[in-house]
């Protein structure tokens, strides 16, 4: 049995996948079509006119549920590890209600897009990548708390690297769009998708692009310490019936009552 065919490891590998996919594939056409500029334009530019537009969409929007289904597996993992010990229970409650909101973020990247509607579409990178670090921080905690009997210390130190580096790239591009977007280097800059090396304000862009990369390929890489978690786990569908056929329940009333006369129980 090959590693992916193990448990769930599958789910987290093909939510990375996946979204990577989502950004070079938009990236590469933009660069075909000429859109944008080949060295490092923002991950959102790439996802601004049509047809890029239409591909960036679709596949965010299957990432954001893949991250969903990812995010729910490991709640069941964590909690059916821990059914006794509320401060984990507790954390690991809040980490899903952080990671679907996450998710909902992503949704609203991918169906908002930044030169059309740019407040919200920075909201939805607000909810996506700000509340998706705290889910981080709140995963890397779990993972400290069920050291050593149910997790190592190198996948803790591992996530914890990953969090870190999360949070540099978001500290990073939060500063160097401030000052792009300060107003010192022209307004109307949301628009803008070709920049001139010798163009005022040049290096704060290349500085915030390429910590927006970074700050999306660091969180994907996280859910990748996912891998050796999700081998150990599986879920399945449970069916239950609550009569003998499909019809409404008035029908079904009436031919229980009818079984009961006959039966003499009433």
């Amino acid at each position: 049995m090959w590693w992916f065919q193990q448990g769930l490891s599958f789910l987290p590998v093909t939510l990375v996948v996946w979204s990577a996919a989502s950004f070079v594939f938009s990236y590469i056409t933009a660069i075909v079509l000429r859109h944008v500029d080949p060295l490092v334009p923002y991950i959102s530019d790439t996802g601004t006119i049509p047809p890029e537009r239409c591909l960036f969409g679709i596949m965010l929007n299957i990432s954001a549920f893949l991250g969903v289904a990812t995010m729910y597996v490991r709640y069941k993992q964590v909690y059916a590890l821990n059914p006794e010990k509320s401060k984990i229970i507790k954390l690991n409650k809040i980490g899903l209600i952080l990671g679907l909101m996450s998710c909902f973020g992503l949704c609203i990247i991918a169906n908002f897009q930044k030169c059309i509607l740019y407040y919200i579409h920075v909201v939805g990178a607000c909810l996506t990548f700000g509340v998706g670090a705290i889910y981080m921080l709140v995963q890397t905690v779990l993972s400290y708390l069920m050291q050593p009997e149910l997790h190592s210390k190198d996948i803790f130190w591992i996530r914890l690297t990953m969090l870190l580096w999360c949070c540099s790239s978001i500290v990073s591009m939060f500063v160097s769009s401030v000052v792009l977007y300060s107003g010192l280097y022209g307004m109307n800059l949301v628009q803008k998708l070709h920049w001139d090396p010798q163009e005022k304000g040049y290096t704060a862009h290349i500085v915030s692009t390429v910590s927006e990369w970074s700050l999306a390929f660091s969180f994907l890489s996280f859910f990748l310490t996912y891998i050796r978690d999700f081998q150990k786990i599986s879920l399945r569908a449970v069916v239950s019936l609550h009569g003998q056929t499909l019809y409404n329940t008035t029908q079904s009333f009436g031919t229980d009552e009818q079984t009961l006369l006959i039966a003499g129980s009433i």
